[in-house]
């Protein structure tokens, strides 16, 4: 009997491996790929969204939008359209969480600076302050690539309802008509205008995962 389990010893070690190896491929072919959610705004915390908009359950999309970036270029919806993309509320002047925002989203820039898909856009909350030549001085020292990120100014209203009515990211300041607390909140969209994740954008962690989220994305595309 021992003779019999020598002689075929090999045999079972190679039989065993085969067997490992075509199940690993079976459970990888069945696995279902992940996907990312399409975030509605009856997803989101009210105090984030509209209140004209806080029940909608599908369809949502970011809006039309014409705004001016750092260098004076009027940017809309075109310049994004067929690419994902990465938005976020900021102003220049703010001491808080928005340097840290800047220099995560910078960080983003640097992972897909080479990637023809992905752009970032960063809206500016005070458009008062954060003219033209003020998003272009922060832009120079933040390292912002023209290529890849605009910084936008614009008209107030717009930027609110932008913030509240398409990204759901930022709190009603209620005691002036269009004012605004933006939250840190980085927002996931994608080439179908659609938002597919929010993520801290102080975290390093979630920074991480919005990347990871983004090559999820690249896949279902």
């Amino acid at each position: 009997m021992l003779t019999f389990f020598r002689k075929y010893k090999f045999f079972g070690i190679v039989l065993l491996i085969l067997s490992v190896i075509i199940i690993s491929i079976i459970y990888s072919i069945m696995k279902p790929k992940p996907v990312l959610k399409i975030f509605q705004p009856a997803d989101v915390a009210t105090e984030l969204v509209d209140t004209t908009i806080q029940y909608v359950k599908k369809y949502h999309t970011i809006a039309d939008f014409s705004l001016t970036n750092q260098n004076g270029k009027t940017i809309t919806q075109k310049d994004y359209e067929g690419k994902i993309y990465v938005a976020d509320f900021f102003f220049t002047t703010c001491q808080s969480i928005c340097p840290i925002m800047t220099d995560h989203m910078a960080k983003i820039q640097q992972k897909i600076e080479n990637d023809d898909e992905v752009l970032l856009l960063s809206h500016t909350v005070t458009p008062e302050i954060d003219t033209v030549a003020q998003l272009k001085r922060y832009a120079l020292e933040k390292g912002v690539n023209d290529k890849k990120w605009n910084l936008v100014t614009g008209d107030k209203k717009e930027i609110y309802n932008l913030a509240r009515k398409s990204y759901l990211v930022a709190k009603d300041a209620q005691y002036n008509p269009y004012d605004l607390i933006h939250t840190e909140n980085f927002v996931l969209v994608d080439k179908k205008k659609r938002i597919r994740g929010f993520y801290d954008g102080t975290n390093p962690e979630e920074i991480e995962k919005l990347l990871e989220d983004l090559k999820i994305l690249k896949r279902e595309d």
